[in-house]
C-alpha cells in the first residue's frame, strides 16, 4: 500500500510538472500580454530551479529523483522569454540568460559554494513567490496570471513534503490572482 502511495505521488508529481507552466504560457500567449506576471518573481524561481538541478547533478543523484527540474526550467525559460517578448524588451533576456549559464559552471567550483546554494534554495524559492504576492497586490490585477499553474504548483508541493512552505506561498499566490480577476462585466 505505502509502495503504491509513493510510486502514485512520484509519477503524479512528474506528470503535474510536465504541464505546470503551460497554462501560464498559454493564458500570457491568449492574452498577448504578461500583465500581472512578477519578471523578478519569475527569475528568482528560475534561479531556485536551476540551483536545485545543479546540486542533483553535481552529487550524481539519479535522474528519476530530479527529472521535473529540467522540465520545469524549459518552461521557465519559454515564460521568461515571453515576458520579454510582451514587454517589450527581447534584448534584456540576453544578459540574465548569461549569468543563469555561468552560474550552472560557477556552483560547481567548489563543493562549498553548491552546497550554500542548495541550503538556500528554498529562501529563494520563497522570495520568488513572495515576488509575485507583492506584484500583485502592487497592482492589483492578476492580469495574464494563470491560477491553474498555481494550483497546479500548489498540488506539487503539497505532494513533496520538503515543500511545505512552498505550499502554502502558492496558494496565498493563488487566492491573489483569483481575488484580482477582473471578469469581462467588471473590465467594461
Amino acid at each position: 500500500m505505502e509502495a503504491g502511495l509513493l510510486w502514485f505521488c512520484n509519477w503524479s508529481t512528474l506528470a503535474v510538472c510536465a504541464a505546470l507552466k503551460l497554462p501560464q504560457i498559454y493564458a500570457q500567449l491568449a492574452a498577448r500580454s504578461a500583465r500581472g506576471i512578477s519578471l523578478p518573481s519569475l527569475l528568482l524561481e528560475l534561479a531556485g530551479f536551476l540551483v536545485f538541478l545543479r546540486y542533483q547533478c553535481y552529487y550524481g543523484n539519479p535522474l528519476l529523483t530530479y527529472l521535473e527540474y529540467p522540465i520545469l526550467i524549459a518552461q521557465d525559460i519559454i515564460l521568461l522569454l515571453c515576458v520579454f517578448h510582451f514587454n517589450g524588451n527581447m534584448k534584456q533576456a540576453i544578459p540574465y540568460m548569461a549569468v543563469f549559464v555561468s552560474s550552472w559552471f560557477l556552483l560547481s567550483l567548489r563543493t562549498w559554494l553548491v552546497d550554500l546554494a542548495m541550503n538556500l534554495s528554498t529562501l529563494i524559492s520563497a522570495a520568488s513567490k513572495f515576488a509575485q504576492l507583492q506584484y500583485l497586490w502592487k497592482v492589483q490585477d492578476s492580469g495574464a496570471v494563470s491560477a491553474l499553474t498555481w494550483g497546479l504548483s500548489a498540488y506539487t508541493c503539497a505532494i513533496l513534503t520538503r515543500f511545505v512552505v512552498m505550499l502554502a506561498l502558492n496558494i496565498w499566490v493563488t487566492a491573489t490572482v483569483l481575488r484580482y480577476r477582473k471578469t469581462s462585466a467588471k473590465a467594461e
